[in-house]
């Protein structure tokens, strides 16, 4: 578990299972995703970041308010492999998806500070890489309030068909270094 003044970083819970399905059939959650997810997909998906936590110890936390308990999406970190065709890949990528209810609180960059911090501080991750799709202005704002640069590499994601209105991406990055001057 990682606290942050206002939130919590945690296992999923099964009751995180249907607000996580709600936000995953919100049109404005998912837009700059190529769809919306069913219930069955939705679920499928909290399941493989829940497995993926309890294997390794770390990834996509659930995120509550401190203040009331309330789950409101997820932040925290992944790893990508060499097989993921994304550019710079091994590497520990750090991503986040909250209601859009939460959007404009400054939850997602409070949440992902510590998600860096345990990156660099607990795994000992030299960088952390962020993407997203090119019209995605409101991630890639995010980013930059992380301290996280474009390494202008952007490139096509391998898991979208050709011509796909999302298929561009930006690659962020972020070094151990540079963390460390930024948390100064």
């Amino acid at each position: 578990m990682i606290e942050t003044n206002r939130l919590i970083l945690r296992d999923w819970k099964e009751e995180d299972f249907a607000p996580f399905a709600q936000l995953n059939a919100d049109p404005e959650v998912m837009r700059y995703f190529p769809s919306t997810l069913s219930l069955e997909e939705s679920n499928e998906q909290a399941m493989r970041i829940q497995s993926l936590i309890t294997e390794r110890g770390w990834g996509f936390w659930a995120v509550e308010l401190k203040a009331t308990g309330q789950f409101i999406g997820f932040v925290g970190l992944h790893s990508q492999d060499e097989r993921s065709g994304i550019p710079c890949a091994p590497f520990v990528e750090i991503g986040w998806r909250l209601s859009s209810e939460y959007w404009g609180k400054g939850y997602a960059p409070e949440a992902a500070l510590s998600a860096l911090e345990f990156a660099f501080c607990k795994l000992g991750s030299p960088s952390v890489y962020a993407f997203t799709a090119l019209p995605n202005k409101p991630s890639q704002r995010v980013m930059s309030k992380l301290g996280m640069e474009n390494v202008n590499q952007n490139f096509d994601h391998p898991k979208l068909p050709q011509g796909h209105d999302l298929e561009r991406h930006c690659l962020y990055k972020i070094s151990r270094e540079q963390w460390f001057q930024k948390s100064k």
